[in-house]
């Protein structure tokens, strides 16, 4: 039995089904996504969903669904599902599912009184193209398979619209045809590896609807358009491959493509793999760039994202090449200091305090892992240095370090770490001023960069700045710390102290080079623990705050307020683990342990096989958000890192402890 499955009482509960989706990617950035039951509950969903570099260069769903019937003694039976307002469903081909399996590429069976059949599928690896494999298993006599595409042909975040400009028109390809819904798009070829009977009959299908898009309060219907169908007799034991991609292939390599297919894919058949196999669908090649996609569906890259995952998706599984081809990457794309956080070239948005700063973090940990340390100044010194003296001189969004040492970014109207949410274009959470993660990133960065330097033999930039650190150190405890309350301010606006009780002064304790002394680390990881650690993460902010919203539900505006405002993120276990570890040493091992297996539940909710965006803060912590996201895979391999070489581990902490740099 498959390590994820699902039963027919599981299959045929809408309840269960719908809320539990399937994703799988290439390198390029497209993807194929829909729920275990193959009925689409979002706009994001569909089955060929890839960029069009002639429109706007964004993924766009070209291939919404396919529709599956098998004929037998003249009577059809609809094995596909839809929506309709009103809770309409039609038609209910759900009642036929028996079994799912997700190992190493989805499997659906279906049972039809007598007839016994099976669906798989999978995204091929090196270029936009679905394939999917029906076979007959049980049937006392041949059968028909009818198909019909439902074609989109719009970008992810829009919905599609009956309308008079679509091209109706097809052109017959090698067993099986192609379209194009309009001009400027991709031709979508859909081809068999047994030769079909095609019927064009052009026709819309109105008011489909998906859920999830109605309970996140956007539009919800959309019109999707079938060109016509296939039909193709069957027999017992036969299998027909077909193929949904861009170009024409040839028909004859259909079989051998898929099997090919699977055997390069790790298999999902444990937890540990199923981590893997996430990881790897974050990282894409386009343009000769290697990036990381923040999340699954609707996430393109961002700055910050990419590099505090940019470690567990790369080192922990071996990948330097990828490691550095990222950074190589992000580096062609700096600016007075900064990354971009979102966008690229013209549409770039240098908004982000502590994407730079999270640089110098990804470096470290590439030091850690690869032991490769003369590496680094010799690639990356220069970048180092530049940024440090663009913070310290003063850059984009208000960010520049004062007299104190402290570093002071964002300006009203504006937030800028990573707490960014916006609703009527006011920051949930400004935090303009010294903020706490971004001060205790400040200080891991330029101490990481003056120990390099001295050890390169940087005089200039070791004069300048060897007396900074203890400066920062006291400027950092006298500005955040507080001994009757026993925490770190969440930030500081001249003599205005923010005292909610939040994640990020962890950072403060977890980084290589902390500020603050072996008192305060104790504190304030004891009221972290206390107040923000549940089973899917830290919270945002503690539930005795009057702010603190425990569930992550509701239209955008709803959604936004709660989204740092006590809503679970599964990423900061990393830095909780990096913490418990500096203060606990081997002692730790139980509770991080604990923390990491407890995902393994996970793999069969939501996102199958992977981790969504967030969690609620209240039991019981439902996920919400995108269904995959990047830095909470990568922050739990690392954690695994952690474990499995904690001598390593421990090395390197007492190593820089006794220089007395942490």
């Amino acid at each position: 039995m498959s390590y994820i499955n699902f039963d027919k009482t599981q299959l045929i509960n809408l309840k269960f089904s719908l809320d539990r989706e399937l994703l799988r990617t290439n390198r390029a950035g497209s993807y194929a996504s829909s729920t275990i039951i193959f009925t689409n509950t979002r706009k994001y969903h569909g089955l060929l969903v890839v960029p069009q570099p002639l429109i706007d260069d964004k993924n766009h769903v070209l291939l919404s669904t396919i529709d599956e019937s098998i004929i037998e003694n003249d009577y059809e039976y609809h094995l596909s599902m839809r929506m309709f307002p009103g809770g309409v469903y039609d038609p209910k081909g759900h009642k036929y599912l028996r079994a799912f399996e997700s190992d190493p590429n989805p499997r659906l069976v279906y049972r039809v009184g007598g007839v016994v059949f099976t669906k798989e599928y999978i995204y091929t690896s090196r270029e936009d193209r679905l394939l999917v494999r029906y076979t007959l298993v049980e049937a006392s006599r041949p059968v028909t398979l009818r198909l019909k595409p439902f074609l989109a042909y719009r970008n992810v975040h829009n919905l599609s619209k009956a309308n008079t400009y679509v091209e109706t028109k097809y052109k017959d390809v090698a067993n099986g045809v192609r379209w194009q819904m309009y001009q400027g798009y991709s031709h979508v070829y859909m081809q068999f590896s047994k030769k079909p009977v095609y019927v064009h009959v052009p026709d819309w299908h109105y008011n489909i609807e998906y859920i999830r898009e109605l309970e996140r309060g956007y539009e919800h219907t959309e019109d999707l358009f079938v060109p016509g169908y296939f039909e193709m007799g069957m027999k017992k034991g036969e299998s027909i491959v077909i193929s949904a991609g861009l170009e024409e292939k040839s028909p004859a390599g259909f079989n051998k493509a898929f099997k090919d297919e699977v055997k390069r894919r790790t298999p999902r058949n444990n937890y540990l793999n199923c981590l893997t196999n996430a990881a790897d669908e974050f990282i894409v090649r386009v343009n000769r760039r290697t990036e990381i996609i923040a999340g699954f569906p609707w996430f393109g890259r961002w700055g910050r994202d990419s590099f505090v995952a940019l470690p567990g998706l790369t080192l922990t599984v071996g990948e330097t090449k990828e490691f550095k081809e990222v950074v190589k990457s992000m580096l062609g794309e700096m600016k007075n200091g900064l990354f971009p956080n979102l966008g690229q070239g013209d549409n770039a948005a240098y908004n982000s305090a502590d994407a730079s700063l999270w640089f110098f973090w990804a470096l470290q940990q590439y030091e850690l892992m690869t032991g490769k340390r003369n590496e680094i100044w010799k690639n990356y010194g220069k970048y180092m240095t530049g940024i440090i003296d663009n913070f310290a001189r003063g850059t984009l969004n208000n960010i520049k370090m004062h007299d104190n040492g402290l570093l002071w970014s964002g300006e009203p109207g504006k937030a800028v770490t990573w707490m960014d949410a916006v609703v009527n274009g006011k920051p949930v959470t400004p935090r303009s001023g010294y903020a706490v993660e971004i001060n205790a990133l400040w200080y891991n960065a330029v101490c990481y960069t003056l120990e390099l330097a001295k050890g390169n033999n940087n005089k200039s930039f070791v004069a300048k700045w060897t007396d900074w650190p203890e400066k920062f150190r006291q400027s950092f405890t006298e500005s955040f710390w507080d001994q009757q309350k026993g925490y770190l301010a969440d930030y500081v606006t001249g003599e205005t102290k923010d005292w909610a009780v939040r994640p990020n002064m962890l950072f403060a304790v977890s980084l290589p080079y902390s500020p603050v002394d072996q008192h305060i680390k104790s504190s304030v990881l004891n009221f972290v623990q206390q107040e923000l650690l549940t089973p899917r993460g830290l919270r945002t902010l503690s539930p005795k705050n009057s702010a603190y919203k425990g569930t992550y539900f509701g239209n955008q505006e709803e959604r936004d307020l709660a989204y740092h405002q006590g809503t679970v993120w599964p990423w900061l276990l990393g830095a909780f683990a990096d913490a418990h570890f500096k203060l606990y040493g081997k002692k730790a091992k139980k509770l991080v342990k604990a923390i990491f297996d407890t995902f393994e539940e996970v793999m069969t909710e939501a996102g199958i096989g992977t981790i969504s965006e967030v969690y609620d803060g209240d039991p019981p912590y439902k996920a919400g958000g995108a269904i995959s996201q990047a830095w909470n895979i990568a922050e739990l391999l690392r954690i695994k890192w952690m474990l499995d070489n904690t001598d390593i581990y421990m090395k390197y902490v007492k190593q820089k402890s006794a220089k007395g740099q942490l």
